[in-house]
């Protein structure tokens, strides 16, 4: 099991060359990948996509990749002359129009920001491009460390807390057949006191009527499933691919039957179980949210 939060950093370095790369992964339905790194870099984006396509399957993947040395060198400032002459030549004018002392310096150029640019390379190196990678995989790799650590945590609670709904869902399975026979003992009652002065001829018709009502109330069919549910959910903590979803649907099928149970009980006991379980079915379903 893999958690989606998760967070990586490697470095490389020689003598022209230095790599900064960082990945931060955070819970997200799909899995959506974003770059921030430098425009020479772009060809090979969806190279770089495969590389943690390849080892993260959901999440929210922000990817941040720095790179200096070499490159911060083969940054070239380029001038606009063409700009530079339409400056000069308008300066020129101004001066003659106003008939002004002076003369047009570097000083008074160099103020007009805009005549200067500056110009990236954007071919990339062969050894520079397996540079990148090498360095990209090895936080991905660190990421996934962090993510496993985590996803353990997550296995260890989850099989916990199922654990601890099934030794509740035991006890309600316990008091269940007592709540069966109070709950018949209550509706004999109250028949018997409504015909206490009438004659019935067909006794057996009216105790079949009261099994039916007590039965009404019957929880067994929904303490089966729970079990049947936690079971499952108990095997597909084990698997090695994506489980969220599985996972997700599982807890929502496991809080259909507490509602379910809830609705039907007339039990004091029974419905304060259900509040517990269903306090923990939640607890699950939110960490299920960072599960891969």
């Amino acid at each position: 099991m893999l958690s989606m939060t998760g967070f990586g950093r490697e470095e490389f370095r020689n003598d022209q060359l230095e790599i900064n790369a960082e990945i931060k992964a955070v819970n997200h339905r799909y899995l959506d990948i974003t770059f921030h790194m430098p425009k020479f870099l772009l060809p090979i984006e969806d190279q770089l996509k495969k590389i943690i396509q390849d080892k993260i399957k959901r999440g929210k993947i922000s990817v941040s990749i720095y790179i200096s040395g070499t490159y911060a060198q083969n940054k070239q400032l380029e001038t606009d002359w063409d700009l530079v002459d339409q400056y000069v030549d308008h300066l020129k004018q101004i001066q003659t129009k106003y008939q002004l002392a002076g003369e047009i310096s570097i000083e008074m150029i160099s103020q007009f920001q805009d005549i200067f640019h500056i110009e990236e390379k954007e071919e990339i190196s062969s050894d520079t491009e397996t540079h990148v990678k090498d360095t990209l995989e090895k936080a991905v790799i660190k990421a996934n460390q962090m993510r496993t650590i985590e996803g353990a945590e997550l296995r260890k609670d989850f099989l916990n807390r199922t654990e601890n709904i099934l030794n509740n869902i035991k006890q309600l399975g316990e008091r269940r057949k007592i709540v069966i026979i109070e709950y018949q003992e209550r509706i004999l009652e109250r028949i018997n006191k409504y015909l206490e002065n009438t004659s019935v001829s067909d006794d057996s018709r009216l105790y079949q009527e009261v099994a039916l009502l007590a039965e009404k109330g019957d929880i067994s069919e929904e303490l089966t499933r729970i079990n049947s549910h936690i079971k499952q959910f108990r095997q597909i903590v084990e698997e090695t691919d994506p489980i969220g979803r599985k996972l997700d649907f599982i807890v929502q099928e496991i809080n259909r039957e507490l509602n379910t149970i809830g609705s039907k009980s007339n039990d004091v006991l029974i419905s304060e179980q259900i509040v517990y379980l269903k306090s923990e079915a939640e607890k699950m379903k939110e960490q299920i949210q960072n599960v891969e």
